[in-house]
């Protein structure tokens, strides 16, 4: 499977000052495959290193980090010799031993000849748990479950793919139904790579759905295993309200919607948790739709989405043949899948997530994305619903350069806005000019 964060790794790998790399991402993201395919690759050799229940690494790095003798330990380890630039050094689940998170620094500053690759699946966790990190001596990418993009390719739809960075909307508009179709399957199906897999290989969505539930209840044992005890029930509580919360017309984040009389301060550390082991989304109200955005957003108002869509459909028990046929579950889900979708799109893409409402109107805009040099308002909508009220109010009062809506429909342009179909939004978005 194709990954774009493939084309970033060759990137860091001809960088002149090159430091270690840290991919961060959620566990089952795909971050180990990755890591080892780029070494494959694009090196000579590969030595990987799981710090996973590995007590003898551990070990090796807690006498010092004196660098000649680490390597000599991880040739003993690997069994293989290790060549500076044509030896890829992975380490995965780093977090494990926070004195190797700590000793990229030396390798940074003493030894840069060696390409390092790391990755863990708790490295927000290990980070706010006070190991000493090598602040500005590494390098970071992030890795999330597969975008739309990639999930074309993987089933075999890489012209449909490579269409959407052309620009060539009258030719998408042509083969709308196609998008629209694999749109459908994407949202039940969602961008993890051993559900993806599953789907090529039985092309069974109830199969599929057996494997999104493992993955669930996999993630929910991580809870226990991983988190402060006195946190475990809270995070629960967090976790299992999501889909309730984006079930709602207003989806910001309501905490007496997880219990009657819940406060904040029960729950920021439950919800941080989340956050760090990349499980959910956070995007931001800001009060202004204005430059920079991260100016004006409201820390304490919220919204919160799940890393996966087709996760998200796990969770609420969705049938997925109600999903492929479109209409029904739009109207009783009122569009969560839908708003999920573009979120971890935006994601993806490395675009902050922001919305933006007024404290005494109803109006809201589900999206405000900082391009360039504008703030570009984006209202999406389930299906061909073509209603865009709040957008016109928002156009109204703040004169935007570029307004979208996006949705099922075609793409074409109107008098004050641009309706974008969800299925080619983000690139959209990628390629504006100023």
């Amino acid at each position: 499977m194709e990954r774009s964060l493939m084309d970033q790794l060759c990137r860091w790998k001809d960088k002149k000052n090159r430091k270690p790399l840290l991919i961060r991402g959620a566990r089952q993201v795909g971050k180990t495959w990755i890591m080892k395919e780029f070494g494959r690759r694009y090196f000579e050799q590969v030595v990987y290193i799981s710090f996973d229940n590995n007590e003898h690494m551990k070990n090796v790095f807690e006498m010092d980090y004196d660098i000649p003798r680490i390597i000599s330990a991880l040739k003993l380890e690997s069994k293989s010799r290790i060549e500076p630039e044509r030896t890829l050094l992975i380490f995965d689940e780093i977090q494990e031993v926070p004195r190797a998170l700590t000793c990229l620094k030396y390798f940074c500053e003493n030894a840069p000849e060696y390409a390092i690759v790391a990755a863990g699946s708790l490295l927000g966790v290990a980070m706010h748990a006070g190991t000493s990190f090598p602040v500005g001596k590494v390098e970071f990418l992030n890795l999330y479950p597969m975008d739309f993009q990639e999930f074309l390719t993987a089933v075999g739809e890489s012209q449909l793919a490579e269409l959407l960075d052309q620009e060539e909307y009258e030719l998408m508009n042509v083969f709308a139904g196609k998008y629209v179709e694999w749109l459908r399957k994407y949202y039940s199906i969602g961008g993890m790579p051993e559900v993806v897999k599953t789907f090529l290989d039985t092309d069974d969505l109830y199969e599929v759905r057996s494997v999104q539930k493992g993955l669930l209840t996999y993630y929910e044992n991580d809870f226990s295993k991983y988190a402060p005890i006195e946190t475990v029930p809270r995070i629960r509580m967090v976790w299992d309200s999501i889909p309730m919360q984006l079930a709602r017309e207003n989806k910001k984040f309501i905490y007496g919607a997880i219990r009657e009389g819940a406060r904040a301060k029960e729950f920021e550390l439950a919800i941080q948790w989340l956050l760090d082991c990349g499980l959910v989304h956070k995007g931001y109200r800001v009060s202004k739709p204005y430059m920079p955005l991260a100016a004006y957003m409201e820390m304490s108002i919220f919204k919160l989405y799940f890393l996966d869509v087709g996760l998200l459909a796990a969770r609420c028990d969705l049938d997925p043949q109600t999903l492929l046929e479109g209409n029904q579950i739009f109207t009783e889900f009122k569009g969560a899948l839908t708003e999920q979708f573009v979120a971890q799109q935006l994601a993806a893409f490395g675009m902050e997530l922001y919305y933006h409402a007024t404290p005494n109107s109803t109006g809201e805009i589900d999206f405000v994305v900082q391009r360039k040099d504008q703030v570009i308002p984006v209202e999406v909508k389930a299906e061909e619903n073509l209603r865009a009220k709040s957008l016109k109010c928002y156009c109204e009062k703040y004169q935007p350069r570029t307004a979208v809506r996006s949705s099922m429909s075609g793409y074409r342009e109107q008098e004050w806005l641009v309706n974008v179909p969800l299925y080619v939004l983000v690139n959209y978005l990628r390629n504006l000019k100023s």
